[in-house]
């Protein structure tokens, strides 16, 4: 249990994946279904441990970007070129972010779509100036959103719901 869990925070961290993958994964390994042996997770325990980590991901991203910008601040050719047109970007979105607030940032993270998570909520959040507390809010509500209906995908995947053509071997990595 263990060695899942562990397998399941690493694909969770890992960009443009996250709980998207990381709850399939985490579903299906041990599933006799697809002739995947291992895991011993429940899927309950499979969507806390990628929606947790999940949230834990993007509250790290959204913090530690104030850090990093001032410290490539330092670089004269980023703080002559880069942060001027960053200020700039957020001075003109703050307006939005102030009307829409963390409703957006939310189904942003929440749609599990490719270029959509906590990676690029949290830098986008950041570059129009939403506040961390809003943040905080949103991204919960939005990894929140996302792992439900990646776990009711699974769920209904599970209860036998017919899998696209191709898929099949795909998982079983069977001609």
């Amino acid at each position: 249990m263990v060695r899942q869990m562990f397998l399941l925070v690493v694909v969770t961290l890992i960009p443009a994946l996250e709980l998207r993958a990381s709850i399939p994964i985490g579903m299906l390994y041990g599933s006799t279904r697809f002739g995947i042996e291992g895991g011993s997770m429940s899927w309950p325990a499979v969507a806390a441990t990628c929606m947790v980590t999940n949230i834990l991901l993007g509250w790290a991203v959204f913090f530690a970007l104030g850090p990093a910008l001032r410290l490539c601040g330092q670089a004269g050719w980023f703080r002559g070129h880069v942060l001027p047109r960053l200020e700039k970007m957020r001075q003109r979105l703050k307006p939005c972010v102030d009307r829409y607030g963390e409703l957006g940032v939310a189904l942003f993270i929440g749609v599990p779509l490719p270029g959509s998570g906590v990676y690029t909520g949290a830098v986008g959040a950041f570059l129009l100036g939403l506040d961390r507390r809003k943040f905080v809010i949103a991204n919960v509500l939005g990894v929140l959103i996302a792992g439900t209906i990646v776990t009711a995908a699974c769920l209904l995947i599970d209860l036998g719901l017919d899998l696209p053509p191709g898929l099949h071997w795909i998982l079983k990595g069977k001609g």
